[in-house]
């Protein structure tokens, strides 16, 4: 995204209907500049363009150097742009849902930069205090962004300790392992946030990122909806609303196309209008609550704007769009305590894990939507090429009769992957971010082909770059063996363990013979089930051994597809 591009989404977030002009403060994932080392976002220099505060973040998820990288970016930005810049800044975020991706929930097991241990996070956050200690910027509130069960994990209370305020994600829809339909997603994301609140140490707790999809899979008994939006909207963005700090997912998330599940407010086109009323039927809107506001508290009501990277919905840079107290300082950011809802409900606090982003946005069973800046200039293509192997093509150009193996045209991503272990048959581990294929653990993919591809061929690809080209992901990988390939005949659950697998409806429709480096597979092509969700099983052969964080990063996506023409 270019400077242009953040201004037009920050002057539509201030424009929308229903709000009274009053969505004028963005949330940053990443503060480096798509496609640079440590260039600033131009987000910064359109937010001081429009006078939009900004809730700043530095990537904490790719090791040091990245992180180091994010500092530079941070220091250079308050050099060039001065107060004109740290005016508008509301607070510091290090990181977004590193806890969560590297808990046992996040992951089958420690993928390299899939996250960040909780020292690693207190460590950064002492190095931006000592970073800003001497500038303008001193002082500004530090804090971190997690899902409410990363912050309920005791292992994680050094953080909590580290922080001037912590930040909460919370989806509804996306805990599928309680009853989770629209009627109670209100109770549920209190019942998040009272379990936040009640282990945050008296530190102020902001919503970082919450929302209902207008469009997308039923999860359990969440249906995703523009009627239900409305509802999630009216219920928790208009409770929230003067009272507790929030940034709302999400200002626009369908261009160039759609990702499912959509979270955005608006379509495809930008200024077109809200696909559902925001105005709050208890008459609860950021102008009409300030009177009764504190004028030293920001006050959030939201939205969020972001600018996919690619068709996947998969986000560089991204933001998200709140309105402070129009009477503060947009640099004192403080919030009573006392004004955080304690909404009581019948349904159980309960630790399953919920949406990474759905940016990026990440959710936790739409892998696509993990938000992962742009870390670094952009990577090299892979150079190894491996040798053809029977039924794969290792080619990054379509063979006859087969789509790309790229993600530069339409493709899906999976939304579930449930890896199933030999050695533990009972054992459930839910979906995950990581795929798993070694000799006793295989994984099963799911995937949810769009009803609009039919006629169409697709591809079941497998895109394995070079270790070097990654940035937001990584591997291990044991150099031998390979993978073969079986069709499910009906889709895998969350509760799928190795002993109630699905029956095989066709046994090794393709396979890798030799995995390698650098490689892009075409495992099989047929034509498109259209509508249908579909389900692979990946098996280890020759005694290969790999571990992946599945990211569709434009610059070197890595894991299964499938792609369409």
């Amino acid at each position: 995204m270019q400077q242009s591009d953040f201004v037009a989404e920050f002057n539509r977030a201030k424009s929308l209907p229903g709000t009274n002009g009053e969505f004028t403060s963005a949330r940053l994932y990443t503060m480096i500049q798509g496609g640079t080392t440590d260039t600033p976002i131009s987000a910064i220099p359109a937010a001081i363009d429009t006078q939009t505060t900004l809730l700043l973040g530095l990537w904490a998820s790719a090791g040091q150097a990245d992180f180091t990288n994010e500092l530079t970016a941070l220091t250079s930005a308050i050099n060039q742009y001065n107060t004109s810049f740290t005016s508008l800044i509301a607070g510091i975020s290090v990181g977004s849902e590193d806890l969560y991706r590297n808990s046992p929930t996040g992951i089958l097991a420690n993928g390299y930069n899939a996250g960040a241990q909780p020292a690693d996070i207190v460590s950064f956050i002492g190095q931006i205090r000592a970073a800003i200690a001497q500038t303008p910027a001193s002082g500004l509130p530090i804090g971190h962004v997690d899902t409410w069960t990363a912050w309920v994990n005791g292992s994680n209370d050094a953080v909590i300790g580290a922080c001037d305020w912590i930040g909460m994600d919370a989806y509804p829809y996306f805990q599928t392992t309680i009853a989770n339909s629209i009627d109670v997603a209100n109770s549920t994301f209190f019942d998040a946030y009272d379990a936040t609140v009640a282990v945050a140490q008296g530190k102020h707790v902001w919503v970082t990122e919450t929302g209902w999809p207008v469009s997308g899979p039923q999860e359990n008994q969440a249906v995703a909806s523009v009627p239900n939006a409305e509802i999630y909207w009216q219920d928790v963005a208009c409770t929230l609303l003067g009272k507790i700090n929030t940034w709302w997912f999400t200002l626009q998330d369908a261009a160039p196309t759609t990702p499912s599940p959509s979270f955005g407010i608006v379509g495809a086109d930008l200024n077109s209008a809200p696909l559902y009323n925001l105005t709050c039927n208890n008459g609860n809107t950021p102008s009409s609550s300030a009177a009764a506001s504190s004028p030293s508290s920001v006050v959030s009501a939201v939205s969020s704007a972001t600018a996919p990277a690619s068709s996947a919905g998969l986000n560089t840079e991204s933001v998200t769009i709140a309105t402070p107290h129009p009477e503060t300082s947009p640099t004192s950011v403080t919030l009573s305590q006392t004004s955080a809802l304690t909404l009581q409900s019948a349904s159980p606090i309960t630790t399953a894990s919920i949406s990474a982003s759905p940016a990026l946005s990440s959710s936790q069973t739409t892998l696509a939507t993990v938000l992962s800046p742009s870390a670094g200039g952009s990577s090299a293509s892979p150079s190894a090429t491996p040798p053809a192997s029977p039924s794969a093509s290792p080619s990054a150009s379509p063979s006859a009769g087969s789509c790309a193996t790229s993600l530069n045209g339409e493709f899906q991503y999976p939304h579930l992957i449930i890896p199933v272990n030999s050695e533990t048959p009972n054992t459930a581990y839910g979906t995950q971010y990581n795929g798993v294929i070694n000799p006793t653990v295989s994984s099963i993919f799911n995937f949810d082909v769009p009803a609009d591809y039919t006629g169409k061929t697709c591809s079941l690809v497998f895109l394995f770059p070079e270790q070097t080209a990654l940035k937001t992901s990584a591997y291990t990988f044991n150099a031998q063996g390979g993978m073969s390939v079986n069709e499910m005949s009906s889709p895998a659950t969350q509760q799928t363990t190795y002993a109630t697998i699905p029956a095989i409806e066709q046994a090794t429709i393709g396979s890798i013979g030799g995995l390698k480096a650098g490689g892009s597979y075409v495992v099989a092509s047929q034509e498109c089930a259209a509508g249908k969700t579909v389900s692979y099983e990946f098996v280890s052969t020759g005694g290969l051994d790999l571990k992946y964080f599945q990211n569709a990063d434009p610059s070197a996506p890595v894991g299964v597809y499938i792609t369409a023409c």
